[in-house]
């Protein structure tokens, strides 16, 4: 299997999680499995991470070159949240961008009021292509007008990350 291929199911994998309601039960594990923890900067969601050694977003295509993926430490502005569960977030690139964060494993989630905020992602980054299902998947979780996701027609090419941990700055 490609990584492509690869990513393009986790991908679908994320999208049909972040669909279904997850049972009481569902949702006590998840919360129990990853706490928000309270640091002297914020609060992390995930694995605990801090802010020392992160990028700037300014950079992540540098970090990248001409590979498809890079293990990195980012920090950025939170733009959109999933309204839904807070199970992705977006953060804008270096050309204006939005990179699309999902969370590792579906193991955890982050507020649903955070843009605006400051925020550090740990994981990978990688390029890949976004089917028109997806996309229009995460525009109706962003609160889009049935107009505006009809009007998602072509797939895209995309940064993404997927972040084992996310720390929300105060």
């Amino acid at each position: 299997m490609t990584y492509k291929s690869f990513a393009l199911l986790l991908g679908l994998a994320a999208v049909a999680a972040c669909q279904s309601s997850p049972s009481a039960t569902e949702t006590a594990k998840t919360n129990a499995a990853a706490p928000a923890m309270a640091t002297s900067t914020g609060k992390t969601y995930g694995a605990a991470i801090t802010a020392a050694g992160a990028r700037p977003m300014s950079e992540l295509r540098q970090v990248l070159g001409t590979q498809d993926s890079a293990q990195v430490k980012l920090v950025g502005t939170a733009q959109e949240v999933c309204q839904a569960k807070g199970c992705w977030l977006t953060m804008t690139t270096a050309d204006g961008r939005p990179m699309r964060v999902r969370f590792k494993d579906y193991a955890f989630f982050v507020p649903k009021d955070i843009s605006g905020k400051t925020v550090v992602v740990n994981g990978w980054a990688h390029r890949e292509e976004v089917p028109v299902e997806d996309l229009r998947h995460y525009a109706k979780d962003a609160g889009k007008s049935d107009k505006e996701v009809a009007a998602i027609t072509q797939p895209e090419e995309q940064l993404n990350f997927e972040a084992d941990g996310v720390l929300v700055q105060d």
